[in-house]
């Protein structure tokens, strides 16, 4: 597992946003996700070889749809899950880019794990009650870079209820 940048807070149990914390993009440069706020994002925690793994077609067919309206998906690879995200970051951005032609960001690989090694990212989104329990489960966070909704792998991108809740986000002043 690389090394990731730490949140920008010493405790993440302090973090109120999505937005106030910093990763690193899939080739290692730091990112801050202020540059997010004001947007309303879907975090995907992300693998290659699993079974949902089609469904990086519907994340990208949504990042398009909405990305002019406020809304990105951002892509978080873990090997969590199965192990079906050994890839290296080159072998995941080609492997997304030939296979799914994937605009949306990608991210560092972490751990959405609860423990030491888990990410201050899935620290943050786990205090919504609910942590992944497999690859592709789906964060809505508000424009303020707080969770509005959790959805299991199973929810697929073009899900009627997704997208109702990605429009609701969205409406939200």
């Amino acid at each position: 597992m690389e090394s990731l940048p730490k949140n920008t807070t010493s405790n993440p149990e302090v973090v109120s946003s999505l937005y106030d914390l910093t990763t690193a993009t899939l080739p290692g440069d730091p990112v801050d996700l202020a540059c997010y706020r004001g947007r309303v994002t879907l975090v995907v925690n992300l693998a290659s070889r699993c079974g949902y793994t089609p469904q990086y077609a519907g994340l990208e067919e949504l990042h398009r749809e909405f990305s002019g309206r406020g809304f990105a998906v951002l892509g978080f690879p873990s090997n969590d899950f199965g192990a079906q995200e050994p890839g290296t970051p080159g072998e995941i951005a080609n492997f997304c880019q030939s296979n799914y032609g994937v605009t949306f960001p990608l991210f560092a690989k972490l751990s959405t794990r609860p423990g030491p090694g888990q990410s201050p990212i899935y620290q943050f989104l786990g205090r919504a009650g609910a942590l992944p329990d497999w690859n592709f489960s789906k964060y809505l966070v508000g424009q303020d870079g707080r969770v509005r909704s959790f959805f299991a792998a199973a929810i697929t991108p073009d899900s009627a209820v997704l997208r109702s809740a990605i429009m609701a986000a969205l409406a939200e002043q």
